[in-house]
Parts: structure tokens; sequence; C-alpha cells
């Protein structure tokens, strides 16, 4: 209180005085030089791990679309495939019925009439299962491609996280003013460009 009273101190005022006084105080050089460089090199480096942080984002929620359009992608491969067999299933049944009314003919111009049928029903499932199976392998391709991708946004997000971390280290340390804190925060950071490598060598 100015004047004739008194005043009480809040629990800020020590460190606004002392500020006041490191910025025109006699250790003017000692603590608000190395305050104002501390506090610029966490701005910067803020800055930069907001921008990296920013492309791990977008790449973590790219591969994750990609994760999704290829395991759609094999699922429509999977039901292909699956029609490709109920269309052999069909040719078999054919081919077995065939058979029957070959070994029951009398007459050998019969026999060979259904025998034609058996060899002609052979070689088209033989066709329909080379496209199953060629469905099936693309199935199988797209459900590596999509569980790859899904890994890599993993790595991606693992990633954003640790950069967020350094993020948040860096604002403590920017009020805090501990220069451990700011180690830690160069060490998160550092950590988060490390695995967001890893999340780019598909590792």
């Amino acid at each position: 209180m100015s004047g004739h009273g008194f005043h009480v101190h809040g629990p800020h005022d020590h460190e606004l005085e002392h500020a006041q006084q490191g910025g025109h105080g006699g250790d003017g050089h000692g603590g608000h030089g190395s305050s104002g460089g501390m506090i610029n090199q966490i701005a910067m480096f803020t800055a930069i791990i907001a921008t990296v942080g920013a492309i791990f984002g977008y790449m973590g929620g790219a591969t994750q679309a990609n994760a999704g359009i290829y395991k759609n992608n094999a699922a429509i491969k999977k039901t292909e495939a699956s029609n490709q067999w109920n269309y052999f299933q069909s040719k078999s049944t054919k081919q077995s019925l065939a058979e029957m009314s070959r070994d029951l003919a009398t007459k050998d111009e019969d026999r060979a009439k259904y025998q034609a049928k058996v060899d002609r029903y052979e070689k088209e499932k033989n066709e329909i299962k080379a496209v199953a199976e060629k469905l099936e392998a693309e199935a199988t391709a797209w459900d590596k491609q999509s569980d790859e991708q899904m890994h890599q946004h993993h790595r991606w997000a693992q990633a954003t996280t640790v950069l967020q971390v350094s993020i948040a280290l860096a604002a403590i340390a920017l009020l805090t003013k501990k220069r451990w804190l700011e180690v830690a925060m160069f060490v998160a950071g550092g950590a988060g460009v490390i695995v967001g490598g890893l999340a780019a060598l598909h590792i």
C-alpha cells in the first residue's frame, strides 16, 4: 500500500522485484543477460519443435488414413476371392454330377459326352483356383501394407507426443528459469526427432 499505509507482498511480488533488479540493477550482466539468452534460446527451440511436431502430426494422420484404405482394399480382395472359391465349389459340384452320370451311362457316346464335361469343369476349376489364389495373395499384400502403415502411424504419434512434452517443458522452463528443465526440454525434443526418424525409416 502506498502513501501512509503498508503493503502486503503477494507470492509473485518477489519474483517481479528480482526481475526488475536483474534488468536495472548492478547484476544485469549475470542475471538479465543470461536470462534473456535462455528465453531467446527456448523460444527459438519451441518454434522449431512446434514446426517439426506439426509435420509429424500430419504424417501420423496420413499414415493412419493409408492404413484404413489399404485394409479396405484387402477386404475387397478377400470378398472377391471368396466369390471365386464359391464359383470353384459350384464347378466341383457340377463335375461330380458329370462323373456320376458318366459312370452310370450305358452308351459309349454318353460316357464320352459326360467325360468331356468332366474335363471342361476340371479346366475351369483350375482357372478359377488360379484367380482366387491371386486375389488372396493381393489381399495378403494389402493387409501387410496396412499393418506397416499402422506401425508407422504409431511411430509418428509417439514422436509427436514426445515433442509435445518437450514444448510443455519449455513453457515450464520459461516460467521457472530452471536450467535442468531446459536440458530436459532439449533431451525430450531430441528424443522426439529420433523417434520421428525411426518412423520415416519404417523402423
